[in-house]
């Protein structure tokens, strides 16, 4: 058996809104490896503990994303006192003078592809995308594997950055399984009240606004149905919130905020469709655990999309609220298009799996290492 190696995990995005993939990667590493030794950085906010003896935790004071000197020399600083065999990077932020065995995780292009709220200052969010699109390519330029979760975004990437061909692996993430908790009805829906649901947050990309486009043209055919929208009510589902007040259908288009698990458990039971109207997405999470929870998913058919959903979706332009509105109503009004859309969303959760992700990102360390079982 080949010699122990010392793998180190960038962390620090696990209690993030992205932080589930490198979250699950960890409590599955532990399952898959028992042998080498893992040193995983958090932030120092973050009290995570392993479970497994030969991983172990340490505390990384320094930015996800900063071109400060003392930041950037003071992480790789940090890398190199640990002596690693190989550093995965589990964010394309890196800093940019540490060399060595590296993998990085890259999740999507979206950030090329669509504005997302910055500095106010436009020279100031010139320069920092500036900043970010160098970081990105030489992160990228150095690392010996590239990790993506779908074979769009290693289409967009290749497409984007034509060196990284040969070195993008695809590891599909994967869905959670239903909640256990018991569901517990939010106050802000009625016990009867019919309502098609969306989770997620409310970033350009999302394309929210014209899902309320859509939701309007429903109406008139479904006069009782509610939109009720889950999420963080950050910036961007403030500023979405105030467009809409003064909408005559307001009452209609329910703001649930952040809600604890119990109450989203209740809305994917009850949901008549989940709609997930994103313009652009690297793997597409919600859709699949509406799919765990028996709740009829309709879709974008935009990026990876269809590659995730296959038969358990039906699909729409996203550009065109008037198609949105047409296929929701096609799930709404038809019953076997539900029911055959539950099943297929059954079937199609077999292809995911977090520990089958996690033994194939073993399988690239070890590829790397040049490490024989």
């Amino acid at each position: 058996m080949s010699a122990k190696k010392h793998i180190v995990i960038d962390a620090r995005i696990r209690r993030s809104s992205t932080g589930r993939y490198v979250d699950r990667l960890l409590e599955h590493l532990q399952n898959v490896d028992t042998f080498h030794h893992y040193t995983i950085l958090l932030h120092p906010e973050d009290n995570w503990q392993p479970r497994a003896a030969n991983f172990a935790t340490l505390p990384c004071p320094y930015a996800q994303f900063s071109f400060n000197p003392l930041q950037q020399f003071g992480f790789t600083r940090q890398l190199r006192s640990l002596k690693p065999d190989l550093v995965h990077f589990t964010m394309t932020q890196q800093p940019l003078l540490y060399f060595g065995n590296i993998v990085t995780t890259t999740h999507d292009l979206t950030m090329f592809h669509f504005v997302r709220r910055g500095s106010t200052n436009p020279a100031v969010y010139w320069l920092k995308m500036k900043l970010y699109r160098f970081l990105f390519i030489w992160s990228h330029w150095k690392s010996e594997k590239i990790i993506v979760p779908t074979n769009y975004v290693a289409a967009d990437l290749v497409n984007y950055q034509p060196s990284t061909k040969n070195k993008i692996v695809v590891t599909y993430e994967s869905s959670e399984p239903p909640l256990k908790t018991a569901a517990v009805r939010p106050a802000q829906i009625a016990a009867q009240a019919e309502f098609i649901l969306y989770v997620g947050n409310a970033f350009p990309h999302k394309n929210l606004p014209a899902l309320i486009e859509a939701f309007a043209l429903l109406h008139t055919q479904h006069p009782l149905l509610k939109l009720v929208l889950v999420g963080k009510k950050e910036i961007n589902y403030q500023e979405l919130e105030e467009s809409v007040a003064d909408n005559p259908l307001r009452s209609h288009i329910i703001f649930t905020g952040f809600i604890p698990d119990e109450q989203l458990k209740w809305l994917y039971q009850h949901a008549r469709a989940y709609v997930f109207p994103s313009l652009s997405e690297g793997f597409g999470l919600p859709g699949l655990e509406a799919m765990a929870h028996s709740t009829p998913v309709v879709s974008s058919d935009a990026t990876c999309l269809p590659e995730l959903y296959g038969p358990a979706a039906h699909y729409f332009n996203p550009k065109n609220s008037r198609d949105m509105a047409d296929k929701i109503n096609d799930v709404l009004s038809d019953k076997e298009l539900r029911e055959a859309l539950i099943k297929n969303g059954t079937e199609q959760l077999k292809k995911f799996s977090w520990q089958r992700m996690a033994i194939q990102t073993l399988d690239i360390y070890k590829s790397i290492l040049d490490v024989t079982d």
